[in-house]
């Protein structure tokens, strides 16, 4: 049964007829309304993705479209027997519709796929590590002064960690002292965000077009062998640097429990997983990289993992205003989730870079 909310005009707006498709909700995203177009042909060609772009988070949703449009078109000229989703154009020749003060953006939908929330074994981490790192290849060459930020500052630890001490000061007292000792213990790895502002003047540490969530589910597996078929979720596909992809894929593959795991015994690091994202990403890279990349490999996942402590533990002092929480103590667990995954991280240090020299080679 077609879901009332996708007015006909919409699907009209895109040469599409209202009629001719059965329309559900469809994936586990948490920002942008999704739908599945089911044509009623049968034909693959005629299946889409439709969504409602979530403005509160993405204020410039033209952005997101440009970037997503500007990177088709130069991977269809230098890369173009790479498979990347392109978005489906208006009959108006646009990429992006404003309907009643929506947007909506429509793309094809790719069949025989499926995604994983978590990695089930190294081999998905493999392919999906392996999708990343062919994608940041492929775009290596482009004009990053055509795309703009969708999100500004987005993994800026600098202004991260400005705002954790803000929310220290004016948090209130009970709150404070509930999280003094956990405010103590990530001021001990204060050399994360001083790394991180000394790398961003560094010349040889140069901006990439970075996807910047590189969680496992945005990437799109066959459904008969497994293997990696292309990336998606381009919303926040914009200029940054390499450890915000790498770093994200380690925060997120290799250990067995999420950032909401409360059980902190259950995070460990699982070196075969950190191997296949390796395995996966640094070859397809290849010679792109830059000394000071390859010397900031394992700082990534630091670099990631911290950032989402502090933004944790800030909004935990700030009263819970940006993550949806549970219970009262939610973005305090979640905080001390992250560190103790930084201090995991830490100590398979000598491990974990001979692992990444093994696939520099």
């Amino acid at each position: 049964m077609a879901i009332t909310i996708v007015h006909p005009r919409i699907l009209e707006a895109f040469g599409l007829d209202f009629n001719h498709y059965q329309i559900e909700r469809f994936g586990s995203g948490l920002i942008n309304n999704t739908f599945r177009l089911h044509g009623n042909s049968g034909r693959s060609r005629d299946e889409f993705i439709l969504q409602r772009i979530n403005t509160h988070v993405f204020k410039n949703p033209e952005a997101i479209l440009n970037n997503h449009r500007r990177a088709s078109e130069y991977l269809a000229q230098h890369h173009p027997a790479y498979f990347f989703i392109a978005p489906v154009q208006l009959k108006d020749g646009k990429f992006l519709l404003e309907w009643n003060g929506d947007y909506w953006r429509m793309l094809p939908f790719v069949a025989h796929t499926f995604t994983v929330n978590e990695a089930d074994d190294p081999g998905q981490a493999f392919e999906a590590a392996k999708q990343f790192g062919r994608l940041a290849h492929n775009l290596a060459g482009i004009d990053l002064s055509l795309f703009t930020p969708t999100i500004p500052n987005f993994h800026n630890l600098t202004l991260r960690y400005s705002s954790f001490q803000s929310a220290i000061n004016d948090a209130e007292v009970e709150r404070r002292e509930q999280a003094a000792d956990l405010i103590e213990e990530f001021e001990q790895f204060s050399q994360i965000p001083i790394t991180y502002e000394e790398l961003k003047t560094d010349s040889d540490f140069p901006d990439r077009l970075m996807h910047h969530d590189t969680k496992i589910n945005n990437v799109l597996l066959d459904d008969k062998t497994g293997e990696g078929i292309c990336v998606i979720d381009l919303d926040t596909l914009m200029p940054g640097k390499l450890i915000s992809d790498i770093g994200d894929m380690v925060r997120t593959y290799v250990s067995p429990v999420s950032e909401e795991e409360t059980d902190f015994s259950r995070i460990i690091i699982r070196d075969d997983y950190y191997e296949a994202l390796m395995r996966g990403y640094l070859p397809e890279l290849g010679n792109t990289l830059t000394k000071t990349e390859k010397e900031m490999l394992f700082y990534a996942g630091q670099f990631m993992v911290y950032m989402q402590g502090i933004r944790f533990l800030t909004d935990f002092l700030n009263g819970d205003v940006y993550y949806p929480t549970k219970y009262p103590a939610h973005n305090y667990d979640r905080a001390k989730n992250q560190l103790t995954l930084l201090e995991r991280l830490n100590e398979k240090e000598a491990v974990l870079k001979k692992i990444i020299r093994k696939y520099l080679k």
